[in-house]
């Protein structure tokens, strides 16, 4: 797990909300750290919020812009700044709807020249930039699974689309310039201090005042709420243990529905809800649901710890105790407030809205805060996010039979362009792609076979080994599922196998077979990749397609020697089981699995085969093991696997000479039928 130790901290927007939560954490709990606050005292900001920060000798408060570059550089020189945590933005939904340019030059353009000041004086070693949630877009009601660091983004309003593009730069900043990035992106928060256009307060002051709790829309729109101190310790998480290049989600899977907000607020005023709670017109879209899988972050040692009645508690006694903290905020509780967001303008609203009584606001100015409240979705528009697979191995043959199949059945795909063992390669390559899947088909077996690897072990061990487990780690990391194309040639016959017995290895035997290089390497890999919970490991064994020509086709390869032996093995029919293992994938199949077709099948049966649907003057020759091992460097394995694991998750999966000849033999039948000179499973 990394660590690491800040000694100069640059806070931005740190008057505000969250991030004064942050600081006063940080400066209480690190006298060592020097906290440097850069804020320009917007509307939602307040300098009573550092209040508790204020006089400490590690605190530093200076009033400015992040779209000053001229200052946020000088900043960083002066102060030695090391580290930046970049919450400075424009937050709310509603504003975004009638200011959008504001939502442009605060989040994307100051995003822009906070990193630009970072590449000019090379000395910041961390950059948190804090995103939101929103730029997933919306999660399907019906969705068990929440949203995790490598999902796509699909902002759906002007604030959430400029904190995507904001994200875009410092993923941009990070791979050119290599500045070392993190970002975080977290569900809704509340707490004290929170300026009162959000939700909670919003209804917490209403309340306090007797008025009408607005709703938008029927209320059945759902969010996840974190407490703000809560949040603070994730922060502190992830400035300390967090990885470069790496995003954490900042969630809860305690979900709550606005209305069921407003009916826990309206009990903690012993208020009747069905006269309190008013139903309004809509934002111009309002997402139904945001849902994040936060396990990522709780592997770093973080977990919530607020209750949802603790916390909506201690939130009311502040807001009760405080009750002049933000001055007039009669503008903010309106049901779609429009505060002005001018550079100067401190916590200052529109006027016209803020002498209305709050009462008759609600029932007789809806026309002219009248919204368009979008029309019910469709059955299309409620599909799931559709897949989207990365793959490496590109240049092998069983990574190009998936690129052809991921086309052929229209899911989206791209070909990894790192190398596996280059970790900060893979983490761009996901970054970039934002896959759902990885499939890893990458791998050395060896040209042409697996001598080679005997005189080239280190290569063998780095890719093998080393990249293997280094791709199982990134999406691990990533929260992300990785299918693993392995081997099956890590076992021999024995005594508790014999050949013919019809005893085949099972999924949690441990290989015995170590005579070749490469068989050691994919057996030690594997019994290490069963420390990873996220990767599904598919035991394939003498690949056989349909494409007779291919050189590393089984078939190809032993209808071109002069001399074979004649053992029964498994083998994995390509045509049947690649779809399967994409299948698999959808599945979110996890563990080792023999990946072969059940039963065994010789060499002599299959050249036999060969000769009836192929080449009916074809001949070849046998040859004992004794005899193979004077031509070849490296033994060969020879087993049957137990594919009754895989039999009972997909039925309909074909023995091996039934998968031969429909897959194989029959598209590729060349001797016209009732030409056969013999049975086919006759063996020779």
């Amino acid at each position: 797990m990394a660590s690491y130790t800040p000694k100069n901290i640059l806070i931005t927007g740190a008057a505000g909300f969250i991030a004064s939560h942050v600081a006063n954490r940080l400066v209480r709990n690190y006298p060592d750290y020097k906290v440097v606050v850069l804020d320009k005292l917007d509307y939602c900001s307040n300098l009573k919020n550092l209040h508790p920060s204020l006089c400490s000798p590690n605190f530093k408060f200076v009033k400015g812009d992040i779209a000053s570059a001229d200052l946020v550089h000088f900043l960083l020189l002066t102060e030695s700044i090391d580290t930046i945590m970049h919450f400075a933005a424009q937050t709310h939904v509603d504003n975004s709807f009638g200011n959008s340019f504001e939502f442009t030059k605060n989040n994307i353009y100051g995003t822009h020249v906070l990193l630009e000041a970072c590449k000019v004086t090379g000395q910041v070693r961390r950059f948190i930039h804090v995103s939101t949630d929103e730029v997933y877009g919306e999660t399907d009601e019906d969705a068990v699974v929440g949203n995790h660091e490598a999902s796509q983004l699909l902002p759906t309003n002007p604030y959430s689309a400029t904190k995507a593009g904001a994200e875009m730069l410092v993923m941009a900043y990070g791979r050119s310039y290599g500045l070392p990035v993190i970002t975080t992106r977290g569900n809704n928060v509340y707490g004290p201090n929170q300026f009162p256009e959000k939700l909670i307060p919003k209804f917490i002051l209403l309340a306090m005042r007797g008025l009408q709790l607005p709703i938008h829309g029927d209320g059945s729109n759902v969010r996840s709420y974190l407490y703000c101190e809560d949040v603070a310790e994730a922060f502190e998480v992830v400035l300390h243990r967090g990885e470069v290049g790496h995003v954490y989600n900042i969630g809860t899977k305690k979900e709550r529905r606005v209305i069921d907000v407003a009916k826990d607020i309206c009990g903690l005023f012993n208020l009747d809800p069905d006269s309190v709670i008013k139903c309004v017109d809509n934002r111009p879209f309002n997402d139904q649901r945001y849902f994040l899988d936060d396990q990522k972050l709780k592997n770093l040692g973080w977990s919530e710890r607020t209750t949802w009645e603790e916390g909506l508690r201690k939130t009311m006694e502040w807001y009760t105790s405080n009750p002049g903290w933000w001055g007039d905020v009669s503008g903010a509780l309106v049901p779609h407030p429009r505060m002005l967001m001018m550079p100067g303008i401190e916590r200052h609203f529109d006027a016209s809205e803020a002498t209305k009584d709050m009462a008759s606001h609600f029932t007789n100015n809806l026309s002219q805060t009248r919204m368009v409240v979008p029309a019910p979705r469709n059955a299309a528009a409620s599909q799931k996010p559709p897949l989207k697979f990365l793959i490496y191995g590109r240049t092998g043959w069983i990574g190009g039979l998936l690129g052809k199949i991921c086309t052929k059945q229209g899911i989206p795909f791209e070909y990894g362009k790192g190398r596996l063992e280059e970790r900060s390669k893979l983490i761009l390559d996901i970054q970039s792609v934002k896959p759902t899947h990885v499939f890893n088909a990458a791998g050395v077996t060896g040209r042409p076979n697996v001598d080679w690897c005997e005189s080239h072990k280190t290569e063998t061990i780095r890719t093998n080994v080393a990249g293997t487990l280094t791709l199982a780690d990134v999406c691990r990391e990533h929260g992300l599922l990785m299918m693993n194309y392995a081997t099956g040639c890590i076992f021999e016959y024995d005594d508790a196998h014999p050949e013919g017995s019809g005893i085949g290895f099972k999924e949690e035997d441990k290989p015995n077979f170590t005579g070749s290089y490469y068989s050691k390497t994919k057996a030690m890999v594997e019994e290490l990749l069963r420390e990873y919970d996220n990767v599904c490991t598919l035991r394939v064994r003498m690949p056989i397609s349909s494409d007779l020509n291919n050189p590393r086709n089984f078939i190809t390869k032993i209808s071109r020697y002069n001399k074979v032996v004649n053992i029964p093995n498994s083998m994995t029919i390509l045509d049947e089981l690649l779809p399967i293992s994409i299948e698999m994938a959808k599945r979110n199949r996890r563990g080792i699995w023999n990946f072969t077709n059940p039963g065994v099948v010789s060499h002599n049966e299959i050249l036999e085969m060969y000769k009836k649907y192929i080449d009916p003057s074809f001949k070849w020759a046998n040859f004992t093991l004794e005899e193979q091992a004077k031509v070849i460097v490296a033994p060969r394995s020879n087993n049957e696997m137990d594919a009754s694991k895989l039999k009972k998750e997909f039925p309909e999966l074909c023995s091996i000479k039934e998968s031969l000849i429909k897959y194989v033999f029959e598209p590729n039948r060349k001797v016209p039928r009732g030409g056969e000179t013999n049975d086919p499973m006759t063996v020779k």
